[in-house]
């Protein structure tokens, strides 16, 4: 059960990642069916738990979001004694079989150690917010700014640090407030973005002929490496979402199938991309 999304996406990395290991374990009779929900809705996550509780299933690779809606389902699949393993995000307290993504906070905090590399004195910070803080959805987004902003409380606690939210759904919107934030904020210098959506920053600053001193984001998607190579965004960091993918269906099938027990967290590397050596960069050996 993952986000739907369009190709090119993070999450269609992810859906790759599944089906070249669907692939590979077809001869075991390993077999793989999606469940897709629109991120960040919770009525859509609800419909998915739904759907996958009512599916007969040796096995579960899920892509949580909204806590509560995650902790019922597991508990449904706990008692059905269903395997069941997180990726991309750990919901703690769902006790899943494994986790397999970044360390989400720290992932946060060497972002903040490299961004202000670049900080030179009476710039601000800005917090680049998909959606608010408080918004239940977003627990990658609150912890990644937990971790950013441990550093920057440690080690830069001088450093004005504004928040954007970003409008994901209307980029006219986005443009306008985008063009007024800056030219209120003219020495917001320094910026990140805690999801994938540093384009949405990146292709303004493109368009409306601005650059930041440094702009950080995650995830290689195309749109995000060539506002990269265009020298519009300084850092990306990749979280190699198809190996996510690929290993979690691995590993179920290790549980399952062959009867080996499985550690109970794989973090990913958090990998820091520049333009520099983006080229050389590649998920599968």
């Amino acid at each position: 059960m993952i986000p739907a999304h369009q190709e090119g996406d993070y999450w269609h990395s992810v859906a790759q990642g599944i089906e070249k290991a669907a692939l590979e374990l077809r001869p075991f009779n390993v077999s793989v069916e999606f469940i897709y929900y629109v991120h960040a809705h919770e009525s859509s996550y609800s419909k998915g738990c739904d759907a996958l509780r009512n599916m007969e299933i040796d096995a579960a690779l899920i892509a949580p979001n909204f806590e509560k809606e995650t902790t019922e389902l597991a508990a449904v699949l706990q008692t059905r004694k269903v395997p069941y393993i997180f990726v991309d995000l750990n919901i703690e307290g769902a006790r899943a079989l494994k986790y397999i993504g970044q360390d989400s906070h720290m992932s946060g905090y060497i972002a903040a150690k490299l961004l202000m590399q670049s900080y030179r004195e009476g710039q601000k910070l800005v917090l680049f917010l998909v959606n608010g803080k408080d918004n239940p959805a977003e627990i990658q987004m609150i912890r990644r700014m937990e971790g950013f902003m441990q550093y920057i409380n440690e080690s830069f606690p001088q450093v004005r640090v504004l928040e954007f939210v970003l409008n994901k759904d209307n980029t006219t919107t986005d443009y306008e407030a985008l063009e007024n934030f800056f030219k209120n904020h003219p020495d917001a210098e320094l910026g990140i973005v805690f999801n994938s959506r540093v384009y949405q920053v990146g292709n303004f600053l493109r368009e409306s002929g601005r650059k930041m001193e440094a702009l950080i984001g995650y995830d290689l998607l195309d749109k995000n490496t060539d506002l990269m190579k265009a020298g519009y965004v300084k850092y990306l960091i990749g979280q190699r979402p198809g190996l996510q993918g690929y290993r979690g269906i691995r590993a179920l099938c290790e549980y399952v199938v062959f009867k080996q027990n499985v550690l109970s967290a794989r973090f990913m590397p958090i990998d820091i991309l520049m333009k520099e050596n983006i080229d050389y960069y590649f998920e599968f050996d």
